[in-house]
């Protein structure tokens, strides 16, 4: 029996449930990640006592189930675009938008699918946006695709935004210290397509590098979507 379809026990002593449960797990791990989180410092967080979760929720893997299920609850679109291409580009921005909200989801993406009805509730919406103009294995590839573009940013851009915490260098401040060790690699000519991008390439920030891949990925996607059938 999952998560989803155990009952709850009754709230005496202490009033628990669920939603509090993981209400209280996410405010501790959008303070301090994954590693905040454990059901001891939650239950310390209710003032109740440990053994009180295990009631509610069998391990850690199922609070942090339920916790990506909860904050999926933002990604859900109140409304779906009648276009596939603007319906996935909503879709990976809310995502993208939420993790950046609760990092620690960062972590969580792209793993088994979460049986939660937020996280259906978002793949649903998914899938519904491409239905019918392929058949279903094409829109599945698709779909994985998308996924795995989208997925792959985010981690990086929450790995960068971390690196700025944990060193206290803002990606120029580290531009500025790395870069006599990079002039000095680059002089070397042994990294010629490297020392273009580093001289001639345009730096943008997160939010447009994001915007310009998920485009290309799209394009992609439409391209095999629009390719007759063999």
């Amino acid at each position: 029996m999952t998560v989803w379809d155990r009952p709850e026990p009754p709230t005496r002593p202490v009033p628990l449930d669920r939603e509090r449960i993981v209400a209280t797990a996410i405010g501790l791990a959008d303070e301090g990640g994954l590693e905040a989180v454990s059901l001891r410092k939650v239950a310390a967080r209710l003032n109740a006592g440990p053994m009180r979760l295990y009631g509610y929720i069998s391990t850690k893997q199922e609070l942090f189930d339920l916790m990506v299920d909860e904050v999926h609850a933002e990604i859900v679109p109140e409304d779906q675009p009648g276009d596939w291409r603007e319906a996935l580009r909503l879709l990976a921005h809310r995502t993208r938008q939420t993790a950046l909200r609760h990092e620690w989801l960062a972590d969580l993406l792209g793993g088994r699918p979460t049986l939660g009805p937020n996280g259906l509730a978002v793949t649903e919406a998914t899938l519904a946006a491409l239905d019918g103009l392929a058949d279903i294995d094409t829109v599945m590839r698709a779909v994985e695709t998308v996924s795995a573009y989208f997925t792959g940013a985010i981690r990086r851009e929450i790995a960068n935004l971390r690196a700025e915490r944990s060193t206290g260098l803002s990606k120029r401040d580290w531009q500025r210290v790395s870069g006599p060790h990079v002039t000095r690699i680059l002089a070397t000519g042994r990294f010629p397509a490297l020392t273009k991008a580093v001289y001639d390439g345009t730096d943008v920030d997160a939010e447009a590098s994001f915007a310009t891949g998920l485009d290309w990925v799209l394009d992609a996607v439409a391209a095999q979507l629009t390719r007759p059938p063999a």
